[in-house]
């Protein structure tokens, strides 16, 4: 007769065949301020893509004085912010699961489950959720430095959390 493993081997050996990531020490979870940092080196790098192309239509407009090209170049200009925005935080963040910022500070956004990067939908969706983190003073943004997975309301919403890469 075989021996029948511990609860808690029995439980680890469950989430390992199963691809669930489980609890993980507090230590494990990406620090709060390696998050806020990434949040202001992907906002930077959007304002520097915003102005460059606001710069370039006023050129634009200077030069032509509203002619034919600057209705054409405007349009297409503001869409190449939009699809910085998209590319960033929806197709990069959703299929590698980490921004520019997040990859520069060496951590990603993953689900809280399987530990996999959460796709296109769920990125986009978990950006427009960190608006609850900012309903009541701002304070889901400072829960990481309280809970046990340093999560914010929107990574509670959305099932992620944060874990460094090296």
């Amino acid at each position: 007769m075989t021996e029948q493993p511990a609860a808690g081997e029995a439980r680890r050996q469950w989430r390992e065949a199963h691809g669930v990531l489980g609890t993980l020490p507090k230590d494990a979870y990406t620090p709060w301020i390696r998050r806020v940092a990434a949040w202001i080196v992907d906002y930077v790098l959007f304002l520097v893509v915003a102005a460059t192309c606001g710069v370039i239509v006023g050129l634009i407009d200077s030069a032509t004085g509203g002619s034919a090209p600057e209705r054409i170049i405007q349009p297409l200009l503001y869409l190449l912010v939009v699809a910085f925005f998209i590319w960033n935080w929806g197709y990069r963040q959703g299929t590698t699961g980490s921004t520019i910022g997040k990859s520069l500070l060496r951590f990603k956004v993953v689900g809280e489950r399987d530990g996999q990067p959460i796709g296109f939908g769920r990125s986009i969706v978990r950006y427009f959720a960190h608006f609850l983190d900012a309903i009541i003073f701002n304070i889901g943004y400072l829960l990481p430095l309280f809970t046990a997975k340093r999560q914010t309301i929107a990574d509670m919403v959305m099932d992620t959390v944060c874990l460094p890469t090296g």
